[in-house]
């Protein structure tokens, strides 16, 4: 069975913590979810954390350690495994959020129980309902 690898970024500014919601075309378009995406073959996870942090919101950060990892079957019903890992961040500076609107089209910074009340990815949802 094929599997797809994916990663995120847990980003933490001033006690809250950066959500982005997808824009409305794209695949499970309006939902919100963590900085984060696909892994490219041969890349470490943990570089596509970092690389695709740039990419959506233009912030600089590095891994200090992995908050949660999840595994799903292909919500398309295709014979397909996602894993997906999230990693605990911090940004190398403070800087202004600048979207890659093409994926995103709003961020916010939120508490836990503010972001509880969004359309979140599901396994965005667990992790933020398992975080310490």
């Amino acid at each position: 069975m094929d599997e797809k690898h994916l990663a995120y970024s847990w980003i933490v500014r001033d006690g809250a913590i950066l959500f982005l919601r997808r824009q409305a075309a794209a695949f499970l378009g309006g939902t919100w979810e963590l900085p984060g995406g696909t892994v490219e073959p041969d890349e470490p996870p943990e570089l596509a954390a970092v690389r695709e942090t740039a990419e959506e919101t233009g912030l600089g950060v590095r891994i200090i350690g992995e908050r949660s990892h999840h595994t799903w079957m292909d919500v398309a019903g295709r014979a397909l495994r996602i894993r997906a890992r999230t990693y605990d961040v911090r940004e190398d500076a403070r800087a202004e959020v600048v979207l890659n609107p093409a994926e995103h089209d709003e961020f916010a910074w939120l508490s836990p129980a503010e972001a509880a009340g969004l359309d979140l990815m599901w396994h965005v949802r667990q992790t933020l309902t398992n975080t310490r």
